[in-house]
């Protein structure tokens, strides 16, 4: 059992070093230990279209990851960087449009796109700032590769993990801690206020009033929604709580009505305002979008944001990143085949054996297609997705990421991993906690991580050094 973690890389040293002194009962407690906790505090998530929806615990490693803080240093730099990229990209996609103008990119991707948003055209962003909190999805190929797998400008979700995690490790483990010097994660709710605050518009009192508008219970990270609000010390809100009045929104109290000046929305465009979205949304504030456009509330993250996270947009990820900063990517890009190219789609088709398939728009693991794990028959089907609608699909190689040493039930194992950052901009500085969520699959073999395919997570550490 111990002898997989022989080999491991330095950081790795104090760890092994630990669980070899320790017995495998006391590991399987703690572990069992961690998650009556969770269930105690209630971290849950749902997961829609099944039978049976029912609220689930999300498993938890008690093996953490750990990062130099050299890796971390390196990774950090190009989280910056890539962020710029997108909150540049945003900007000009709903203003001058210049990088269609220069060709970079085809304008079917854009204005065919659903998450593209016209009624964004011409408004103006308090700095710019179309995405003040992101999500980077990492992954590992080698001991000095890191790729990006994935942007996630919408909602971002998974940080509450981060922070619980964290905080389970220290109450079970503080003896390990003691061998590590590890940079914290605790301080990610003031950064996040920071932020805010700073996006807040010019108009705005000096503490500006901030809420957090979440769709409700009912929904599958809603345990993140109150969790956030009570740390960063916000309101919780839902639609029926706020109302435009003269074109500025205001919170319900029991004093009166309060001004809201930003909104930390975990609401999806299509349902924040019903006057200029879904007329059928009770979710969120009519009229808001005129205030927005009036300058008079901010939303983080901007609406139209999503374009962002399509994977066919991804693909032009190092393009865009060159014209707007005139710089190579410090993280690199997954190679990416976009099917919806005649010569790319003949080499997936003939490739499928061999190549991830992902939906343009797909997200949680869904819709996807691991060409080496899956049987002849599906490949046979999703070549017939393919045919009908190409511009639909993506492929990737399915890379041999990185594995971490994880504890499952017949003791320690390597399993897969990949990494989530969350990098906050507001109009004076980036912020980027030391860490992320760390998102692993639990099952032999497997290649997907997402909770809602039977994924894991574990605390991330960086460490000095």
């Amino acid at each position: 059992m111990r002898s997989s973690i022989e080999g491991c890389r330095e950081p790795y040293r104090g760890l092994a070093e630990w669980l070899e002194g320790i017995p495998d009962d006391l590991i399987e407690q703690r572990r069992s230990e961690a998650e009556l906790l969770f269930r105690r505090i209630g971290i849950t998530f749902a997961v829609y279209g099944e039978a049976r929806s029912e609220e689930r615990i999300i498993p938890f490693d008690v093996v953490p990851r750990i990062i130099t803080g050299t890796e971390w240093g390196r990774m950090a730099e190009g989280l910056e960087q890539r962020v710029k990229a997108i909150n540049a990209f945003l900007a000009d996609i709903y203003s001058n449009q210049e990088i269609l103008k220069a060709g970079i990119l085809p304008a079917e991707l854009i204005f065919a796109n659903p998450a593209f948003r016209p009624e964004m055209m011409g408004r103006k962003i308090r700095g710019d700032v179309y995405v003040p909190i992101a999500g980077i999805d990492i992954v590992r190929v080698d001991a000095d590769t890191f790729y990006v797998l994935e942007d996630n400008a919408r909602t971002p979700s998974g940080v509450s993990y981060m922070l619980e995690d964290r905080e389970v490790m220290m109450l079970l483990f503080p003896e390990l801690f003691s061998r590590y010097n590890v940079r914290p994660v605790e301080n990610y709710p003031e950064e996040l206020l920071a932020t805010l605050q700073s996006i807040a518009p010019e108009n705005a009192p000096r503490e500006p009033t901030i809420a957090l508008l979440t769709p409700g219970p009912f929904n599958s990270a809603f345990y993140e929604h109150s969790f956030l609000a009570d740390k960063v010390g916000i309101e919780l809100v839902e639609g029926h709580d706020l109302v435009v009045r003269d074109n500025f929104v205001y919170m319900r109290t029991t004093q009166g009505l309060q001004q809201v000046d930003v909104i930390y929305r975990r609401v999806d465009d299509d349902f924040i305002d019903p006057l200029t979205f879904r007329p059928d949304s009770a979710l969120g504030v009519a009229g808001l979008m005129s205030v927005y456009e009036a300058g008079n509330v901010s939303l983080a993250n901007a609406v139209g944001t999503g374009i962002a996270d399509d994977k066919a947009i991804y693909s032009y990820m190092p393009e865009i990143l060159k014209f707007y900063l005139g710089e190579e990517p410090i993280l690199k890009n997954v190679p990416t085949h976009r099917c919806r190219e005649p010569e790319a789609l003949s080499y997936v088709l003939d490739n499928l054996a061999e190549l991830v398939v992902k939906e343009v728009h797909g997200s949680g693991g869904y819709g996807m297609l691991v060409g080496p794990t899956a049987d002849r028959k599906t490949r046979e089907e999703f070549a017939a997705k393919l045919k009908e609608e190409p511009e639909n699909y993506i492929a990737q190689p399915t890379l041999a990421l990185s594995t971490c040493p994880t504890w499952v039930e017949s003791g320690l194992a390597p399993r897969h991993v990949d990494l989530r950052p969350f990098v906050l901009t507001g109009t004076d500085k980036v912020r980027i906690v030391p860490g992320g969520l760390t998102r692993v699959a639990l099952r032999e073999g497997s290649l997907v991580v997402n909770s809602s395919q039977g994924g894991g997570t574990k605390d991330t550490w960086v460490i000095n050094g």
